[in-house]
């Protein structure tokens, strides 16, 4: 039995999850859900939008899944889940772009996983209002994150049979911050000769990623740029709604679909539940249930491919819960 945090989120977030629920139940793994709640909607009940007993079962449990939280736009709460990953040090982002037969796309046989460093660069959050007309952003950079998201990237490609290693920045500009960032990955890369390592331009990727993608494997990054590419990523395979992604620590692990909340679609239950249940399949495989991880991916590959049972994003004309139905059918 595996004890494991859900968050099931906000906006589409609890529809989603239940979705989600509903396919990994069907795999046959026995999981006790301790749910607790985090996000806009549950600030009038505890004065916060992460309550502190979220970051108590996280760290009990060891795993957690999450629907998505809403952040709000230029004013609000900083996100939830940059905090999250702070206040539990879930320092290394990891998220897959891999095509799945039957998702529309430009691209085919796109299978590239971004490594993204998470927990400092802009989005630790220093700044300042200098005054009325001028605000101020810090991008601090240190050698310890970089060598470990780095020493991460290379372990994850040795663990996963992958073949190279890009690590991406602005060097060439940001040549102290950037510049310590690829300082720490040539080093780390030295005690990996069996892995390819090359290095490229954050705005030079961007166009490589949408000339030749096929080109990539593992791409490790700073976090503001970990965060575009990733983004840039799904759209090479059809979209956020296909796209996972997991937050990992030192023995913690925090599993999530890469889109947001969209909060306008809340409650019509015609929301794509692709992306959170291949979360759990990563998390699946990350608790050491990896026949089950593979079962279930290819349970998802199935219905999409069939396109008989998917939301209407992908084709279909299913509701959320209908398309995880058919997965779990498919198990």
């Amino acid at each position: 039995m595996h004890n494991i945090t859900l968050i099931p989120g906000d906006g589409i977030g609890p529809e989603i999850t239940e979705a989600m629920l509903v396919a990994v139940e069907a795999t046959g793994v026995r999981i006790n859900w301790e749910q607790v709640e985090a996000g806009a909607d549950v600030i009038d009940k505890y004065n916060t939008p992460l309550p502190e007993n979220v970051l108590e079962s996280i760290r009990k449990n060891k795993t957690a899944i999450k629907g998505p939280l809403t952040t709000p736009i230029g004013t609000g709460f900083r996100s939830v889940n940059v905090a999250l990953r702070k206040e539990l040090d879930l320092y290394a982002c990891l998220r897959p772009a891999k095509s799945i037969k039957g998702v529309k796309s430009r691209f085919e046989d796109i299978d590239i996983v971004i490594v993204r460093e998470n927990t400092e660069d802009l989005y630790a959050g220093i700044e300042r209002q200098i005054d009325a007309d001028t605000a101020e952003s810090v991008k601090r950079i240190t050698r310890g994150a970089s060598g470990r998201i780095a020493r991460f990237a290379f372990d994850y490609a040795v663990k996963e049979g992958r073949q190279k290693v890009t690590a991406v920045t602005k060097a060439n500009i940001c040549k102290f911050s950037d510049g310590l960032f690829l300082e720490a990955c040539r080093e780390i890369a030295q005690n990996y000769p069996q892995v390819e390592y090359n290095e490229r331009l954050i705005d030079n990727m961007c166009m490589q990623l949408v000339q030749k993608p096929e080109s990539y494997d593992v791409l490790v990054l700073p976090n503001m740029y970990g965060d575009i590419i990733s983004d840039l990523s799904a759209g090479l395979v059809g979209g956020l709604g296909v796209a996972p992604g997991g937050n990992i620590g030192d023995g913690i692990a925090l599993f999530e679909p890469v889109h947001g909340s969209a909060p306008k679609y809340k409650g019509l239950y015609k929301a794509n539940p692709t992306a959170l249940i291949l979360s759990a399949v990563m998390m699946l495989k990350h608790i050491g249930e990896a026949e089950a991880s593979i079962r279930l991916y290819k349970a998802v590959e199935e219905v999409i491919r069939e396109g008989g049972a998917t939301t209407c994003d992908l084709g279909g004309n299913a509701s959320t819960r209908q398309m995880a139905e058919a997965i779990a059918e498919k198990l």
